[in-house]
């Protein structure tokens, strides 16, 4: 093995977690890398303890008995216990990762979010199911959090899996210098490209950052004949309407015959992450119910299908 390949297999990652056996996020069967660290804030947001790039306390109240078991062993003093004998979170102070607390729980109230390791060793993870990777068609797809937000060590990990012979995905809203999505475009087999809102001064509002900046980036991986598969987040009121979508598949049109281009994913919102905030100590910034009706899927489906796109509706 020459320095090169040394060198990159020791890069580190911050991570957040590891999912096996996915079935939804590229084809066949995959591990998901979970990266943390994004410069969007998505209202809707199911992943925020991969907002941050930095250790975080994930915090169970209901399961805590206020024993303090966690208060002396803290080498930061995160945890302490108020004058009525509560434990408290102080997020004013950064977590090291060290884990003490974890480990000093009797109630399993306590968890870190957040995980240094080596591309080696995450590629150790990957490789331990390769046999589900070549008889499904399968590989591993790098998410977050934003994974672009962490280009040297993605890039790592995914010329590590090219020379394993692994396919490789992300999963990305796109949010970066367009330089950056180039340099690790080679090694990916297929974006998972996320269109948000197609009005700038909305997009703001949502998530935080322009569109500008994404649609380039989208416009160069389909221009340069890079795999790319758009997937589309809807909640009711917010990008749901006939309007919204029509602005999409209009976008598209001109890259609807690219052999790279594989098609629509339609995710409707879901609740799996509003228990997460709470964990956080954050408030969970969607008020009331955005999701969708049948009818509503199947009214933005058939606009999608009008234009001979291809789409598929992904239910978690």
């Amino acid at each position: 093995m020459n320095n090169k390949n040394v060198d990159i297999l020791e890069r580190k990652a911050l991570i957040f977690n590891v999912q096996k056996y996915n079935t939804f996020d590229g084809p066949g069967v995959r591990t998901l890398v979970f990266f943390k660290g994004c410069p969007l804030r998505c209202r809707w947001c199911a992943n925020p303890e991969g907002l941050e790039k930095k250790y975080q306390v994930m915090f169970k109240r209901n399961n805590c008995i206020n024993c303090g078991a966690c208060v002396p062993v803290c080498p930061v003093s995160i945890h302490q216990m108020d004058e009525e004998g509560v434990h408290q979170i102080n997020r004013q102070i950064n977590c090291i990762g060290c884990r003490a607390c974890v480990d000093a729980c009797l109630t399993n109230a306590l968890n870190i979010m957040g995980e240094e390791k080596n591309i080696s060793e995450i590629l150790d993870i990957i490789e331990e199911d390769r046999q589900f990777y070549e008889t499904s068609g399968g590989g591993v797809t790098l998410g977050g959090g934003e994974v672009l937000a962490q280009h040297d060590a993605a890039k790592s990990l995914l010329m590590a899996c090219k020379q394993s012979g692994i396919h490789t995905a992300i999963e990305t809203s796109g949010y970066t210098k367009k330089e950056k999505i180039l340099d690790i475009a080679e090694y990916v087999d297929l974006f998972l490209f996320d269109i948000k809102h197609m009005d700038p001064k909305r997009h703001i509002e949502l998530t935080g950052v322009n569109n500008e900046v994404i649609l380039g980036n989208l416009k160069e991986l389909l221009t340069k004949r890079f795999n790319v598969h758009i997937r589309m987040p809807l909640l009711k009121g917010i990008n749901d309407s006939n309007e919204e979508i029509e602005k999409v598949v209009e976008f598209l049109t001109p890259f609807k015959d690219y052999k790279n281009f594989q098609g629509i994913d339609l995710l409707p919102y879901h609740k799996m992450g509003v228990g997460k905030y709470t964990q956080l100590d954050m408030e969970y910034p969607i008020k009331g119910d955005p999701s969708l009706s049948e009818d509503d899927l199947n009214r933005i489906e058939s606009i999608v299908k009008s234009y001979d796109f291809p789409v598929n509706l992904v239910r978690h």
